[in-house]
């Protein structure tokens, strides 16, 4: 059974959260012998993981996603690892002038500071198949009537492995309604449908993590190649409905 949060969690109780999750997290490490040696710093934020560091390859980090988004009251795993010595590629979609990490790319409709290239992001993304490994769509896909083609270009230029952070208000907060540029709400169900309701051909979603904090959902997703098998429903139970 999925629980859904009915009202905004408080700024007092997300940092009670951040705590536990932080002794959780710190417990976890100590007598998890798959964890011997890996230099990833852990932190929480309002329930979201950031995971920052390096690792030697991608089984380590797919590692420790699973672990980290296992914990109760994580809402999102945020990543900016490194995988076998190379950085990671982060893209910023619409950052205006505030990015989530200090150097990555920033792309918006918009000249900013802080705004790398300038993009509609209702149309082709001016990037190279294959060449990003994380992309963040925060407070983004609500702005836009039809967010499907920025999806399916995300996917098209994500790397094998690489993930899309989507965060949006909840259609049931305030949030969701009282800013008049907003034209789609949103829900973890919404998430659902993007990974399980696309007409055979088009671009396909795993969801690594899915939440909601009772004012925002948050999505992990991370492209499944042609070929792939569809989520487990044991998987997808996790989330939704």
């Amino acid at each position: 059974m999925v629980a859904v949060a009915q009202s905004a969690l408080s700024g007092e109780r997300l940092r009670e959260i951040d705590g536990f999750l932080a002794e959780a997290w710190a417990d976890q490490a100590r007598h998890d012998e798959r964890l011997r040696g890996l230099t990833v710093d852990v932190r929480f934020d309002r329930g979201v993981a950031h995971l920052d560091g390096a690792v030697a390859d991608p089984s380590q980090l797919r590692l420790l996603r699973d672990l980290v988004g296992r914990l109760d009251g994580v809402f999102a795993v945020w990543c900016r690892v490194g995988v076998g010595g190379r950085a990671p590629v982060v893209v910023d979609l619409g950052c205006g002038a505030t990015k989530q990490w200090p150097g990555n790319l920033g792309l918006d409709l918009y000249p900013a500071p802080g705004v790398d290239a300038v993009a509609d992001l209702s149309g082709s993304l001016p990037l190279a198949d294959d060449s990003v490994d994380v992309f963040f769509a925060v407070h983004i896909l609500e702005h836009l009537i039809d967010f499907l083609p920025l999806l399916d270009e995300c996917h098209r230029v994500l790397r094998p492995g690489g993930v899309l952070h989507v965060m949006s208000p909840w259609w049931r907060h305030v949030n969701a309604v009282a800013d008049p540029t907003h034209v789609r709400l949103l829900d973890v169900q919404t998430i659902k449908g993007v990974c399980g309701q696309r007409p055979p051909g088009t671009p396909r979603w795993y969801p690594l993590h899915v939440g909601n904090d009772g004012a925002s959902i948050f999505a992990d997703l991370t492209p499944l190649p042609p070929e792939a098998d569809p989520p487990p429903k044991s998987h997808l139970a996790r989330f939704f409905d």
